[in-house]
């Protein structure tokens, strides 16, 4: 029986650390070796390898130097306070808190064997690598692995005994959904896979229905049980203009001789409405989602792109924009077309 261990993923080099923090290599060599502070692992030739804890740890002290602490008050201090700290810079602080990553566990040797040469679908997540079978995993290793937002196993033969440790897992993990990848089974247990709410899949995965299937068991871990809702696990691009910005952009064309800002205004309402629907379509199956997530980023960038397109020609006259905004703010009735 091997034993289980284990593995952290992506692993970062000191480099794209120093650009992610806008620290320099030598200041986290330096911190490194007077305060314990950095890589978690090291490469066989020597090498510093961060993981994604780490560099989110170190971001997070990098924002607080950058306001003014004294990194030898706060090197030794547990995240969460660290993250305390930076809250209570006011708003600076708080968007200086860098968001967590999803905590996926992946389990099997072939699995992990298979990531090693997909790295992609690990780009935008915590993993952790268990390179041993399911069955070898026992209850006294599960308080190493701690909680848990998703989990994927391999399951070469998927049977009863396969099925009931995966819910032993899921629960000590407080996953409410898993992805299984197996070589056999028979629909039995496949039907008894989807009543505990773990999705099943052929080894090896399709990175696609994989990186679906990761962003639904997050989503799902942080709302209401119920369809897949595409604005939810994507974020879109913050909208520049609201709705009494865009009334003035169309009344400009009364102190311009041109239409461009109406027709730009009508353009970022039509794109805006429609991204609120994209975001809102429900989904029966990973494909459908795909396609409906593209769409729905799609139309963001577009909109966005039209924001800027009204930002350029407002540039010019921003006297008059002015003007249009008091006198639609004062009126009782505005321009509603």
């Amino acid at each position: 029986m091997k034993e289980a261990v284990l593995e952290s993923r992506p692993l970062y080099g000191i480099g794209t650390v120093a650009r992610l923090t806008g620290l320099k290599p030598d200041t986290l060599r330096v911190w490194e070796r007077r305060y314990g502070l950095g890589a978690s692992y090291k490469s066989p030739t020597g090498r510093r390898q961060y993981t994604q804890s780490d560099l989110e740890h170190m971001q997070i002290i990098a924002a607080l130097v950058n306001n003014g602490s004294r990194i030898g008050e706060i090197a030794s201090t547990e995240r969460k306070t660290l993250e305390m700290l930076l809250r209570g810079r006011g708003k600076n602080g708080r968007a200086a808190v860098p968001a967590a990553k999803p905590r996926v566990v992946f389990v099997g040797d072939q699995l992990c064997e298979w990531l090693d040469e997909h790295q992609g679908c690990l780009a935008n997540v915590n993993a952790l690598l268990v390179r041993t079978a399911l069955a070898d995993i026992g209850t006294d290793f599960y308080p190493q692995i701690g909680t848990a937002d998703s989990l994927v196993v391999e399951c070469t033969n998927l049977g009863g005994t396969q099925v009931r440790q995966l819910g032993d897992l899921m629960q000590a993990l407080d996953v409410e959904r898993a992805v299984v990848c197996y070589q056999f089974a028979n629909e039995r247990w496949l039907t008894a896979l989807e009543e505990q709410n773990i999705a099943a899949t052929t080894f090896p995965p399709d990175p696609a229905y994989l990186a679906y299937e990761l962003a639904r068991s997050i989503a799902d871990k942080t709302r209401s049980a119920g369809d897949s809702n595409l604005g939810e696990l994507m974020t879109a691009k913050p909208r520049q203009f609201n709705e009494l910005q865009l009334r003035g952009a169309r009344q400009l064309k009364n102190a311009l001789d041109c239409e461009c800002p109406r027709h730009i205004a009508d353009l970022i309402r039509s794109l805006a409405s429609f991204e609120d629907y994209s975001a809102s379509c429900s989904v029966e199956n990973w494909n459908e989602a795909a396609v409906h997530a593209c769409v729905y980023a799609y139309a963001a960038q577009a909109r966005w792109l039209m924001e800027k397109a009204l930002q350029a020609v407002l540039e010019g006259h921003a006297d008059e924009y002015q003007s249009v905004l008091r006198t639609i703010t004062d009126s009782p009735v505005g321009d509603a077309a």
